[in-house]
């Protein structure tokens, strides 16, 4: 029996000491593999730094305004008689777009009318007796400020005879009509809107700290934030002054808009161009990493045959443009730098350049 429970207990020292082993063996062999084991290279896309023109400027946010565009309004009281336009409708300078009763105004030229063929031959009569000398000048006279006093009542009659009628002051287009037929109107009454959309003028603001960077007939770039909308300007003035309260200062740029696309009041974004500089040092907003010990790209290095490793190199960057931003330090002509697939590298990593493929996804 005790021969019996010796054999166990060896056994199972046995057996317990072999899954020991086991586990040790297995931990050294996986490290020893690990040891070993070369990563594959990291695939990236990558550019080479060349210095090249830069053209800097800085953003606004601007408000479109028509070259031309006005609230129309009625200049005398009375019942629309009629509307003679559409809404948007394109309109020509001079067409008759509102009328308003004006019956006792044609009944009131028409007497001034014969008021005026009555002086007319009233003048006439006095001028032939004076002629003859059988006529007092002083009648003669008197007849002649009658006939003046009867002109001018016939142009006071046919000017308002005229105000019943709202005529466009400039060709555009025109909205949509405020008041119905039928309605009593006062002067002053807003009918619509008439707007040229052929040329249009952006303001928009500045801050005084660029100021100095802004002059007239300087270029802009104007697009829309919906659509497709973009066109080129120049700056037509300058707002003598400067904002105390906000210390911006307005500027007015004026943009050609020959398909209507934008209209007066809608929302643009300015870009405002300054001088082109050279030999600037830009490399795609992409290559460039931040972190909280500051910016920093990989530069490719060679190594053995044609392998490649990426050194991390900090980086001081500058002012941006559109999807370049400049490198003020730490990037030379020549370098070839790592443009998409960062995510992946650490310093010294050995890359592989695969331009085959979109590393951007994902990061």
């Amino acid at each position: 029996m005790l021969k019996r429970l010796i054999i166990a207990v060896v056994l199972l020292g046995l057996i317990a000491g072999g899954i020991v082993w086991f586990k040790y063996f297995r931990e050294g062999m996986i490290a020893q593999f690990m040891a070993g084991a070369v990563p594959p290279p990291v695939p990236v896309t990558a550019l080479t730094v060349e210095p090249a023109d830069w053209e800097p400027g800085f953003e606004a946010v601007g408000t479109a305004i028509s070259a031309r565009g006005v609230d129309l309004a009625i200049e005398s009281s009375g019942l629309v008689r009629s509307i003679d336009f559409a809404p948007n409708a394109t309109v020509t300078e001079g067409q008759i777009l509102l009328q308003i009763d004006d019956k006792a105004e044609r009944a009131g030229l028409a007497a001034g009318e014969a008021a005026l063929a009555v002086a007319t031959a009233e003048a006439d009569r006095a001028q032939t007796l004076t002629a003859r000398g059988v006529g007092a000048t002083n009648t003669l006279e008197s007849a002649e400020a009658q006939l003046e006093s009867a002109r001018a009542q016939l142009a006071q009659l046919q000017t308002t005879l005229e105000a019943k009628q709202s005529r466009a002051p400039f060709g555009g287009v025109v909205g949509i009509p405020r008041v119905e037929v039928g309605q009593y109107v006062v002067p002053g009454t807003i009918y619509a809107t008439l707007q040229d959309l052929q040329k249009m003028y952006v303001d928009f603001t500045v801050p005084e700290q660029q100021l100095s960077s802004i002059a007239l007939d300087r270029a802009v770039g104007v697009t829309t934030e919906v659509g497709a909308f973009s066109a080129e300007g120049r700056i037509i003035a300058i707002e003598p002054q400067v904002d105390p309260n906000s210390r911006l200062a307005r500027v007015r740029a004026e943009v050609s808009n020959p398909s209507g696309q934008v209209l007066p009041g809608q929302f643009l974004r300015v870009r405002v161009s300054l001088p082109v500089e050279q030999g600037v040092i830009a490399v795609p907003q992409t290559a460039i990493v931040g972190s909280l010990y500051g910016s920093y790209a990989y530069v490719l290095q060679k190594g053995e045959g044609d392998a490649l490793t990426a050194d991390q190199v900090f980086v001081k960057t500058g002012r941006r443009n559109g999807a370049q931003i400049e490198v003020v330090s730490g990037l030379s002509a020549g370098d070839q730098v790592v443009t998409s697939g960062q995510n992946r590298l650490s310093n010294g990593a050995a890359v592989v350049i695969d331009g085959s493929v979109d590393l951007t996804v994902g990061e």
